[in-house]
């Protein structure tokens, strides 16, 4: 008994709900002749009849009407399940997990802009450093700031970054900063991340000298952020992290050269989650406040 067809047991579900082969081949979209090869092929593997054939209507035959409850039972559940995949268990909040210091510095002190889109909607905010597990984890979107090649995930570019030395301002009176070899005789500030190497900035920016190792090496550039407040040196800073602290006059950015940075901040989530109402509400709110934010990285006019 293994091995049944499915499809010969979905017409059979219809033509015994309905008692008609004709209207249930209507109703599934298939010809009269489909329908009856089906039946008569579920009837050949069960080795038994599961309708008696009049003129204009099929009745069931007992064998068939023993089965109809357990089809019906079957397809009910089927259905069911198929409706809970993508499934929003919670409407009405949005779980976002972000990195620290983009959640920090960048997307919380936006959210009352995105409580006049959606009043409604309440945000959740889960700081992370690495990919969560969407299986495990209730999370509704990531935003993360690499490739945007996540293996399962629809990925969504969201912006791209630039990198630049800071420092307080403070620390740029006592050292005199004038011009790039000057900081041979500064502590400089990186993060750990592959792409936030100060050798990388150096290189484009032309500098004539051998500039010493980064002195301190911080895991985030929230923390390096951090150290540059805290007059500890010049640090190499994303944009969308320092920004906020260059327009307040807290750190000041050094000289004229910005390098992209090879990694982007993207917005990912398994494809269902992209279909979710909230996902799309603050997806397209995200996505303008990005490129409202882009302007600023028009150098050369800001």
């Amino acid at each position: 008994m293994t091995n049944l067809p499915l499809q010969a047991l979905y017409y059979f579900y219809h033509a015994a709900e309905l008692g008609s082969f004709k209207s249930a081949a209507e109703q599934l979209n298939v010809t009269a002749g489909a329908m009856s090869q089906q039946i008569r092929l579920l009837e050949e593997r069960l080795n038994t009849q599961l309708f008696e054939r009049q003129h204009r209507k099929v009745e069931l035959t007992s064998e068939g009407q023993r089965l109809l409850p357990f089809a019906k039972q079957g397809f009910s559940q089927l259905t069911e399940g198929l409706k809970q995949i993508g499934h929003d268990p919670d409407p009405e909040t949005l779980t976002i997990s972000t990195l620290s210091s983009f959640g920090q510095q960048w997307l919380v002190p936006r959210l009352g802009e995105l409580k006049k889109v959606a009043p409604e909607l309440s945000i959740a905010l889960m700081p992370s450093e690495t990919l969560i597990n969407f299986n495990r984890d209730k999370v509704d979107l990531c935003v993360r700031y690499g490739l945007g090649n996540y293996e399962g995930l629809q990925s969504e570019l969201l912006m791209h970054d630039y990198l630049y030395p800071v420092c307080h301002p403070l620390f740029l009176q006592q050292r005199k900063i004038k011009c790039i070899d000057d900081l041979c005789e500064c502590d400089l500030l990186e993060d750990t991340q592959p792409d936030m190497s100060w050798d990388l900035w150096l290189e484009q920016a032309g500098a004539q000298k051998q500039l010493p190792t980064s002195s301190v090496k911080y895991a985030g550039v929230h923390f390096v952020v951090e150290g540059a407040l805290a007059v500890q040196g010049v640090a190499m800073v994303r944009h969308s992290v320092a920004w906020r602290y260059v327009q307040q006059g807290t750190l000041v950015k050094l000289f004229d050269t910005e390098i992209q940075s090879r990694f982007s901040y993207f917005l990912c989530a398994p494809p269902t989650h992209f279909s979710r109402p909230k996902v799309k509400v603050f997806a397209r709110w995200l996505h303008q406040a990005a490129d409202e934010f882009s302007k600023t990285m028009d150098f050369k006019k800001s």
